[in-house]
């Protein structure tokens, strides 16, 4: 069965990215793929910022990228960039943690100013991390983002549609590199 990992680098519990991550996550589980979390504000402060690689929920969440076959990136745009918090983790994470796994960015900012903050900001971060196979991502804005009454998120329907067909990418990458490991270990 296919794994991804959510790594949330936002610093806020409500945060309208987790109307994105919600929806990304129904539509993977749809697609039988296995979905683990990691929420980087709930990591260990201290451990985060002294990059404690002892520290077992640090250990724990490093654990869960690595048994990945897909890793989804998601933070708020602050000052042009993804969380500080997001780049302490990812940090963390071996020099080629990402190596041989999917990354699908998700961004969410409050003007479409930061839109190019995935390919300027992340993606080179995430490229020095081993990641070969970096999808496009979605960077959606706050007002794309309604939040209902009764909890939870509506979005808009073209940004569904976005969202959407990035999961669909996400798990045909992640499909195409399973065959493709499945026929290197057979033809070794």
């Amino acid at each position: 069965m296919s794994h991804i990992v959510i790594i949330s680098g936002s610093p806020t519990p409500g945060s309208r990215l987790n109307g994105l991550i919600d929806h990304v996550e129904s539509k993977s589980a749809e697609k039988g793929i296995k979905i683990s979390h990691i929420r980087v504000s709930e990591l260990p402060a201290e451990a985060l910022l002294h990059a404690n690689f002892k520290d077992e929920q640090i250990l724990a969440a490093l654990a869960l990228v690595e048994s990945a076959s897909g890793v989804v990136i998601a933070s708020p745009v602050y000052k042009a960039s993804f969380t500080g918090i997001l780049k302490a983790f990812l940090d963390l994470l071996p020099q080629t943690g990402l190596k041989g796994k999917v990354t699908l960015p998700l961004f969410i900012g409050g003007t479409i100013a930061h839109l190019l903050a995935l390919d300027y900001a992340l993606k080179p971060v995430l490229s020095v991390l081993g990641s070969r196979n970096i999808l496009g991502g979605v960077y959606a804005i706050d007002q794309w983002i309604e939040r209902r009454d009764g909890g939870g998120f509506e979005l808009s329907e073209e940004l569904q549609e976005r969202l959407d067909r990035s999961v669909e990418e996400l798990s045909e990458e992640i499909n195409w590199l399973e065959i493709r490991s499945k026929d290197t270990a057979v033809n070794s």
